[in-house]
């Protein structure tokens, strides 16, 4: 049954959700199902091919008399599982069938006869017509893991057939028919409990999933199901609380998530959904750990720029600040007032902020004497990618207005400023925001697995991510 397992893998590169309180949502589809039934004929061959057969021994009555028989030394030698087909199960979970399957064995057999006469040799034995039917439950434990279940299991074997070598093959003829059924019986018995088996080891497989994933010394996402699949005749839709928190400070932000719908798709393996309630967390909570807020000195700026954080370059547009604080260095504190709000359209990804921006002249003996405070809404663009079992991005400024708050300097025109502040913020803040971005923060992720062929569509309230997967 680790066709199973390796389904739930595809499922939780991710997991995601359903519910209202989904932030995260992911759906596998029957492409994806398909490969999980390839790995998983693999898997079931493999728990096949360590069953063990007791010694068959008894006796028979047949035309020269009774005759005392032994099979002795089973050993599976080859497997084939025939034709199989996974699907799902409505509300339930997944169904594996295998039909047509077979499984040769060798081994030792020894017959007594007349008292006194006694055979030996060995035999090939083929098992033809194997068929397997399990329902699997998939549900959530109580930590926010998926977790899976044996709902039923059925197993048969069509026919046995025996060939022996060495000794009379009429002898052989007589009493072969003894034979079948106490093998057939003792393979139906042990193929459903070796499934059974698999389930303990499959779920402490899914319990790797990461329900707390560190991103950062500031933050960290839980991933925990917000309650058990959605399960339909196509697909599974997994719902995950895709929230960022303060590390060790779970406190709720003052928004909550809005239900979405993914995208009806087929052409991925599965398809991951990351709504803007989700992003806005992340926002919340670099606001309260304060990472949103940075100081600029002169040694940020690039050496090759005109202009100096000094207060000459801010004296040509406002001489009273050279005048009041002649020939000193500057020093800039921008730091956001509230979260930042994104906001998802098709195509577009765009971020406001609220900010404020603090001047400080600095004092030979680097005492800072504030020289104005301005408020800054800025509106950025940004562009979103995956990257490994990552989701990164970059983003570029797209305008911003300001406003004097207070001012030490006296009243000045801002607008006179705002080539400055242009350059500041594509020199020193955005880089160091795009620094952040592009280290990522992970996906959910259940074992080994690589992303291929994947694509990332901007849609209204979320992103879509589509990728097949290939377990590594």
């Amino acid at each position: 049954m680790m066709f199973l397992g390796c389904v739930l893998v595809l499922v939780n590169l991710v997991s995601v959700a359903t519910g209202s309180s989904a932030g995260v949502k992911v759906t596998l589809t029957q492409k994806g199902l398909e490969y999980g039934r390839q790995l998983g004929i693999d898997a079931i061959q493999q728990k096949l091919g360590t069953i063990k057969l007791s010694d068959i021994s008894g006796s028979a009555n047949v035309v020269v008399g009774n005759v005392e028989y032994s099979l002795t030394g089973m050993q599976i030698g080859k497997i084939g599982l025939g034709n199989s087909a996974v699907g799902l199960v409505p509300g339930t979970g997944v169904k594996l069938s295998v039909a047509n399957g077979f499984i040769n064995m060798r081994g030792n057999w020894e017959v007594k006869y007349f008292w006194f006469i006694k055979l030996s040799g060995s035999f090939e034995l083929s098992v033809s017509e194997l068929a397997i039917s399990t329902n699997i439950a998939v549900k959530s434990d109580v930590t926010g893991r998926p977790t899976i279940s044996i709902i039923n299991c059925a197993a048969s074997v069509g026919s046995v057939s025996v060939r022996f070598d060495g000794g009379p093959s009429w002898l052989f003829n007589l009493f072969a028919c003894f034979i079948n059924t106490p093998v057939r019986n003792i393979l139906q018995e042990k193929i459903c409990p070796l499934v059974a088996d698999s389930i303990p080891d499959m779920n402490r497989h899914l319990n790797t999933l990461n329900v707390l994933a560190k991103v950062d010394e500031n933050a960290e996402i839980e991933y925990s199901m917000v309650g058990s699949p959605v399960i339909s005749n196509t697909m599974i839709e997994f719902g995950l609380k895709g929230e960022f928190y303060n590390i060790g400070q779970h406190k709720e932000p003052p928004f909550s998530p809005t239900p979405f719908s993914l995208a009806s798709q087929a052409t991925n393996m599965l398809y991951l959904g990351v709504s803007a309630f989700s992003i806005n967390s992340a926002g919340f909570v670099y606001h309260r750990a304060g990472f949103l807020r940075q100081y600029i000195t002169d040694d940020m700026i690039p050496s090759r720029s005109l202009f100096r954080l000094n207060t000459k370059t801010f004296g040509t547009f406002i001489p009273q600040i050279e005048q009041m604080y002649p020939g000193l260095m500057m020093k800039l504190l921008f730091e956001t007032v509230k979260e930042p709000n994104v906001t998802l359209q098709p195509n577009n990804m765009t971020v406001q902020a609220s900010g404020r921006v603090t001047a400080y002249a600095i004092q030979p003996n680097s005492a800072l004497s504030p020289v104005f405070v301005l408020n800054l809404e800025a509106s950025v663009s940004a562009n979103m990618y995956v990257t490994e079992l990552k989701l990164a991005g970059n983003v570029i400024l797209n305008k911003f207005d300001m406003s004097l708050e207070t001012s030490n300097v006296g009243q000045f025109e801002v607008t006179s400023l705002s080539n400055i502040f242009t350059n500041i913020l594509n020199f020193a803040v955005i880089p160091k925001i795009n620094a952040h971005l592009q280290g990522g923060f992970p996906l959910p992720a259940i074992g080994k697995m690589k992303l291929m062929n994947t694509q990332l569509q901007v849609l209204k309230d979320y992103l879509l991510i589509g990728t097949d997967v290939q377990i590594i």
